[in-house]
């Protein structure tokens, strides 16, 4: 590393106020070159899709996450004002909810019960972390993120006597997720047991005509917000799924969409290496030779920014990870996502990115202001953000002389504007980087196909429960059990769901457990 080589790759925009430097990614002299076709696709592709195109055909749909923080940029007039009209609606709960004029049963709203899964959780959790603060939050966030029952429990521990002053947002697009739609029925419950009516709390984030916009139509809910076609999951935190959350947690969401809108701005730039997207999609493409041959890890050295690298796994992953390319040929392509922050990672698994298997790439997130006030001497002259910052150029530095690449973006400092800009470079640059390797990454039939699988061990656990013995005396063993079903194929399925039903005394269900699966006995009480 050079300081003449660092100069040429450090790419400042001011505009932004924002850079990323890739003079620690080897790539060969004449890559951009090289890849100047690609790159020649990618604008193309990406400005076809935001004039409209249909970017993804396997579903026949048009992609518009760009158009929430530009409606002028949609393709239609009907769009553009749906885009607008939704959020001055968004801006109006908001301000109603927090003047008191929306109240719960036991008065004005304090915290809100968000209720999604993969997309409709993430970005949520991710901007509810990087910009809340119990200082400033007019409400609090609380999250039904997964069918898990110990969570849920967790979660409504927490809620505990609170349930009249909390507004239930429940997120799907087509109202049939079954994480969703348990966690909705959870809910409910809970409300009822506390003697509330959950549809005078409850506002549903969905998709127009679905199972869940007509449950709350037809239950009277407060509100129903659009989630559109054109927006997939992963791209939804700046539409309703995100911003409506935000808005009532007192997230600045102008300075949101403003810090994403600058970003597209600067990301349309036909020249790649003037374009941050390009830049990043580019070195994505040199690091993992363009088949995913290498994993990115992601280091936020800010604690607000945690979460990032799980927001970024969907996006990343859901996105790029595909069987087929969009000419139907097997390419089994991805990009790996992990990471947590800096420097809590140093003392986790940097030992082995330094060392160990050279099987990843890293993205170091720099964030220059440390804190709001002032700092102390935690050494002389020496405070804890310059720790933190030394911890980042070290590690950075250890890594590279071990042959360790690495990209850096750095910003002034994590707001609203910030986080928009991140949210809007990532979701460009798997754009960009899904052109180079011809993929359509706007949809996602193994997130289908595992939803279908989950779907049919539902029907050989109903199947299984009706060829249960009833006596203890009659027990037998899954094997059987499979036989009496005609589910000879299953028996490992039927062995794992006998297995856990015994363990939960509402399913009737008790093993005479013996040292292995076959001898495993299993019988229902009447």
């Amino acid at each position: 590393m050079t300081w003449e080589r660092f100069q040429k790759e450090y790419h400042y925009n001011s505009k932004l106020d924002f850079a990323i430097d890739t003079s620690r990614m080897d790539y060969p002299d004449g890559f951009f070159q090289q890849i100047e076709p690609l790159w020649k696709k990618a604008i193309a592709d990406m400005s076809a899709l935001e004039k409209g195109a249909i970017a993804n055909p396997d579903e026949g749909r048009q992609v518009g996450h760009y158009w929430l923080r530009d409606a002028a940029l949609a393709p239609d007039n009907e769009t553009a004002n749906d885009i607008t009209s939704t959020l001055e609606r968004i801006k109006d709960l908001a301000a109603r909810v927090h003047s008191g004029d929306l109240s719960g049963s036991a008065g004005p709203f304090a915290q809100i019960l968000v209720i999604g899964i993969g997309g409709s959780a993430l970005g949520p959790q991710f901007v509810e972390q990087a910009l809340g603060h119990p200082a400033t939050d007019k409400l609090g966030v609380y999250f039904f993120d997964n069918t898990d029952p110990d969570g849920i429990d967790l979660t409504l521990s927490r809620l505990q006597g609170k349930l009249g002053n909390t507004l239930s947002l429940v997120i799907s697009k087509s109202g049939g997720t079954p994480e969703t739609r348990n966690g909705m029925l959870e809910a409910q419950a809970a409300y009822t047991a506390a003697g509330l009516d959950f549809s005078k709390h409850a506002i549903a984030i969905t998709g127009t005509g679905s199972k869940l916009d007509n449950v709350a139509e037809s239950e009277g809910w407060i509100e129903r917000f659009p989630m559109w076609d054109w927006v997939g999951g992963r791209t939804s935190e700046l539409g309703p799924v995100g911003l409506i959350p935000a808005a009532l947690q007192g997230v600045d969401i102008d300075g949101l969409l403003d810090g994403a809108q600058a970003m597209d701005t600067v990301t349309r730039t036909p020249e790649l290496t003037d374009n941050p997207a390009g830049l990043m999609a580019a070195m994505w493409y040199h690091a993992t030779d363009g088949k995913g041959a290498k994993d990115m890890v992601i280091l936020p050295y800010k604690d607000r920014l945690m979460l990032f690298s799980k927001y970024l796994q969907q996006l990343v992953m859901e996105s790029l990870g595909k069987e087929k390319d969009l000419d139907g040929n097997v390419v089994n392509q991805g990009i790996a996502v992990y990471g947590n922050k800096g420097s809590t990672d140093q003392h986790a698994y940097v030992q082995q990115l330094r060392e160990g298997v050279a099987n990843f790439y890293a993205v170091f997130i720099e964030v220059l202001k440390d804190r709001a006030g002032e700092s102390i001497e935690v050494d002389p002259g020496i405070r804890s953000g310059d720790y933190l910052h030394g911890f980042l150029l070290g590690t950075r530095d250890a890594l590279y002389e071990t042959g360790r690449q690495s990209i850096t973006l750095t910003i002034t400092e994590v707001n609203a504007f910030t986080v928009g800009m991140l949210i809007a470079l990532f979701e460009r640059a798997v754009g960009y980087y899904a052109s180079f390797v011809n993929i359509n990454a706007y949809h996602q039939p193994g997130v289908e196909a595992g939803k279908k699988a989950a779907a049919s061990v539902l029907d050989i656990q109903q199947n299984v429960m009706k060829h249960l013995p009833i006596s203890k005396d009659e027990a037998i063993p899954a094997e059987e059990i499979a036989k009496s079903a005609d589910l000879t194929d299953n028996c490992e399925i039927i062995f794992k769901i006998l297995n856990r039903l015994a363990q939960n005394p509402y399913s009737g269900v008790t093993d005479a457990k013996n040292k292995s699966p076959q001898d495993t006995k299993f019988y229902r009480k009447r």
